[in-house]
């Protein structure tokens, strides 16, 4: 007590959050960068366990489950599509009752379940599927294992994905501009430790699944998951911690029925007559009071005081709500155009992982005389990429940039995702114009009886290295401006919109790849994408999402010029 008298004012965060035993921060032994080594360390090998499975997934399904090129590709979307919507159920528990961290504790022993029976499925007799050197014969009991286990994983890792990243940004106080100057570094280091997962699962464990089986390439993986939740644990004493604010959607919903209740009620042109608190700070818990802004001016309906909108002397918050909760529905509602362009890009990305794959299975991918690299390991020169680019923006980019735009950050965070949309269009034509070149071979020489086309997998590289570039202009800039975008106490929440993009994003290519089958295959042709790929045209299929990614483009381009960014004030 005498210690905690002898601090001033001056060492303890002002954007509210707190310790682990729930008192103020203090600035000197909680947060900033003592705290997210931890944080950067647990998320290093969450992504591990998530890749060192996902990667290889596609030929997982396709080997051990028995099913065609495109039944394959679409499971597999559907199953990462998944992974990017339950992060709305853990959002919205953390932004609401249970906060950051234990949402994160919590979900992360949901995951270590379902990466324990992947495992068990993939090596218990009787939960395994038997196969022959030609085939293998799953049965029903045996899929649904396989299916519970990775729908497990989804529902696991929709707890950790929205947190992490906000989790570590609430490491940093707003109200410091010291502080507040060193998050846009900590955004560039998250997507880093990212792909330091990524690339040992992508090249180690890819090759561990295919050469020595897949017991032990995904028992591996759910060793790295425990791994990660020791890591998160051990830096609680160091975290700061955002209190749970109540339920975002209630705030939502509350200012949307008392717009419409008074939508007989005339705004008035004086800002300053609309409802709320005099304090300096909000009636909502941890978050700072945001500015009246000019758009959507229907919702101010909603702050405007009526003789009905108190009870006994309180007010109805079903009738009126804040200017600061006004706000915070404008702020949601400006970002989901922003968002809805985010959905082609992970369509492009979401490639990866499928098409790239079944591209590479059919080239040929001999390193010397005794060594073949697993098609699937080739991701890793996508993280090798981001490995290289992210701090090469951090410490280059961002400095020569600074001087020509005299922005902080040296791209606004709408500029820098914009860059990004560009390079995923180069990446598609990369790998457009690889697959024109093979099946000309295969055409010219009759190789289709060939299981591999003598032309070297690492001519996919460059598509590979152009995906990783635009990560980190896209996706790393999605993660900045959510988190900075999003309403103080709805950030959890916002963090999970912008992952939503990935899900829809392997929606898309699933529904991209029904449509084009159900139309190619007409009249007994082979279509674009059948199982025998020598016989396909896979190229016109990367041109279309190449086409698609263009108009996603101007579409971004017309948004974000009208796009207006929040202003804050007061103090949480």
């Amino acid at each position: 007590m005498r210690e905690a008298r002898m601090d001033s004012d001056d060492d303890y965060t002002k954007d509210g959050t707190v310790d682990i035993y729930k008192k103020p921060a203090n600035k000197k032994k909680t947060g900033t960068w003592k705290a997210c080594p931890f944080i950067l360390g647990d998320e290093a090998c969450e992504r591990l366990a998530y890749y060192g499975m996902a990667t290889n997934l596609v030929n997982y399904v396709h080997e051990q489950l028995n099913l065609g090129v495109a039944a394959s590709s679409k499971a597999v979307n559907n199953w990462t599509g998944t992974c990017y919507i339950t992060p709305l159920i853990g959002a919205f528990l953390a932004d609401a009752y249970l906060g950051r961290y234990w949402t994160i504790a919590g979900f992360s022993f949901l995951y270590i379940i379902g990466m324990t029976l992947l495992t068990l499925s993939a090596s218990v007799s009787g939960l395994k599927p038997t196969c022959n050197k030609d085939s293998c014969y799953p049965t029903s009991s045996q899929k649904t294992a396989f299916y519970v286990s990775i729908y497990l994983i989804a529902l696991g890792t929709g707890g950790i994905k929205p947190c992490v990243s906000s989790f570590g940004a609430d490491q940093f106080d707003d109200n410091d501009e010291n502080e507040k100057k060193k998050k846009s570094s900590f955004f560039n280091w998250f997507y880093v430790s990212i792909n330091v997962g990524a690339l040992i699962a992508s090249s180690a464990l890819v090759y561990i699944q295919s050469r020595v089986g897949w017991d032990w390439g995904l028992g591996v993986p759910a060793v790295a998951m425990a791994i990660a939740l020791v890591f998160f644990f051990s830096g609680t004493r160091l975290y700061r911690l955002q209190p749970p604010a109540g339920s975002p959607l209630t705030r939502i919903f509350q200012v949307f029925v008392a717009s419409i209740r008074k939508s007989h009620v005339k705004t008035p042109h004086d800002e300053t007559l609309l409802y709320e608190t005099a304090d300096t700070e909000s009636i909502i818990v941890a978050s700072r009071k945001l500015e009246h802004s000019e758009e959507f001016r229907f919702f101010d309906k909603a702050a405007v005081e009526t003789e009905s909108d108190k009870v006994n002397g309180l007010v109805n918050p079903w009738r009126l709500c804040t200017v600061t909760q006004v706000e915070e529905v404008k702020s949601i509602i400006r970002l989901l155009p922003i968002w809805a362009t985010g959905i082609v890009f992970s369509c492009v990305y979401g490639q990866m992982s499928t098409m790239f794959v079944n591209q590479g299975n059919i080239m040929d991918n001999r390193m010397g005389p005794h060594f073949e690299i697993p098609s699937a390991c080739l991701s890793l020169f996508d993280t090798l990429s981001v490995i290289f680019w992210a701090p090469i923006y951090d410490l280059v980019i961002v400095p020569l940039a600074r001087k020509y735009t005299g922005n902080e950050r040296g791209f606004t965070q709408l500029q820098r995702m914009g860059i990004g949309l560009v390079i995923s269009v180069f990446a598609m034509a990369s790998a457009a114009v690889l697959e024109t070149i093979r099946l000309d071979m295969v055409r010219k020489n009759n190789y289709y009886h060939l299981k591999h086309v003598p032309m070297s997998i690492f001519w996919q590289i460059p598509q590979y290295f152009l995906i990783g570039c635009a990560e980190v202009f896209t996706f790393i800039g999605q993660l900045e401006f959510f988190y900075d975008q999003a309403p103080d106490a709805m950030r959890s929440l916002c963090s999970a919109l912008c992952l939503t993009t990935t899900a829809l994003g392997n929606y898309l290519s699933s529904l991209l790849v029904t449509i084009v089958m159900n139309v190619t295959t007409r009249h007994g042709k082979f279509g674009w994408i059948p199982d025998d790929l020598n016989r396909g045209h896979l190229d016109y299929f990367y041109w279309l999402l190449a086409f698609l990614s263009i108009i996603n483009f101007f579409v971004y381009l017309w948004i974000s010029k009208w796009y207006t960014y929040k202003k804050v004030t007061g103090k949480s």
